[in-house]
């Protein structure tokens, strides 16, 4: 196998790819040990550069989204109001007391992501179990659990003053975060174009999902992040929408002008918890056609745990 030569950390997308960058590398390495053939997994291409070009040394070209219609357009009354009371759930949210730098950040999920490759048909895969470990101060390595593909290390997070900290999901990192809504957005604003490709809203609302995705976030700043989304351009509602878990839901979007899909956050109607995210077509591209749901995740448990590896 040809060596391959990881990006600089600062080229990386949002951490929103960070577990599918993982997953990737991880079967790198296992091609390393095996000689096994590799599948290799299907990522946005605006948002998986770095990923994509680790594989297979792929030039990405970014389109101009000329005058971005429905994503210039301000939030509407209901958006902000649905965003309110999501803000406001995730300030009442759950009390997990006391939580120690040696502890690790539980999250148990079912998950689906499409997988294509060289001269093979996109495929969505079946859903399944993953289980995440993440260290709350970011220095301890972490852990993921795959159903029918096993489990593997979690690097430690980048430390403050390296490259790709601002993005870090740990607990610690997060709770240092602004919890005014203003600063908040002038962070989001200040931060998101820094780690990718897209433009600035469209970045803003894609890191925003990096941090509330497979992590804790203190109440506040949770708060916060979501009071941020509501002044964001572009952003909407979609209703009658179902988690990779079944339960029903409603959506908050954003077109993105750059690419074929768009990312939905899953909330419970009467609580307003979040309950997972999923990746939709919204144009026929390759041998996907508009509508097919290309990634899935449902949230059902999060918790703090002693040691990566433990449940609950």
């Amino acid at each position: 196998m040809n060596q391959l030569t990881e990006p600089p950390e600062r080229d990386l997308p949002p951490a929103r790819h960070r577990l599918l960058k993982e997953h990737l590398m991880t079967e790198i390495r296992r091609e390393d040990r095996t000689a096994a053939p590799r599948r290799s997994t299907w990522l946005r291409p605006a948002l998986a550069a770095a990923a994509v070009a680790t594989a297979a040394a792929v030039t990405l070209v970014f389109l101009p989204s000329g005058d971005g219609g429905a994503s210039n357009r301000p939030p509407s009354r209901a958006t902000v109001a649905l965003l309110e009371d999501i803000a406001l759930a995730a300030e009442h949210g759950p009390d997990h007391g006391d939580i120690r730098d040696d502890q690790f950040v539980y999250v148990d999920s079912k998950v689906s992501f499409s997988q294509t490759g060289e001269g093979m048909r996109t495929r969505i895969q079946p859903l399944h179990r993953l289980e995440t470990w993440h260290s709350v101060d970011g220095t301890r390595e972490g852990l993921l659990r795959e159903a029918g593909r096993g489990e593997w290390t979690r690097d430690p997070d980048a430390r403050p003053g390296e490259p790709g900290y601002e993005v870090t999901t740990n607990y610690r990192h997060l709770s240092t975060l602004p919890t005014d809504p203003d600063e908040m957005y002038e962070w989001l604003r200040e931060t998101a174009p820094e780690y990718s490709g897209q433009e600035t809203d469209q970045a803003m609302f894609v890191l925003v999902g990096d941090l509330i995705r497979d992590a804790v976030v203190p109440p506040e700043q949770g708060a916060a992040l979501y009071r941020a989304v509501a002044r964001i351009p572009g952003v909407t509602i979609v209703e009658d929408v179902v988690d990779a878990a079944g339960r029903e839901g409603v959506a908050i979007t954003r077109e993105d002008p750059d690419n074929p899909t768009r990312d939905e956050w899953i909330f419970d109607e009467e609580t307003f918890e979040f309950l997972g995210e999923r990746s939709v077509a919204t144009e026929d591209h390759a041998d996907v056609e508009r509508g097919t749901v290309t990634g899935n995740t449902a949230v059902l448990r999060r918790a703090i745990v002693d040691e990566a590896g433990q449940r609950p």
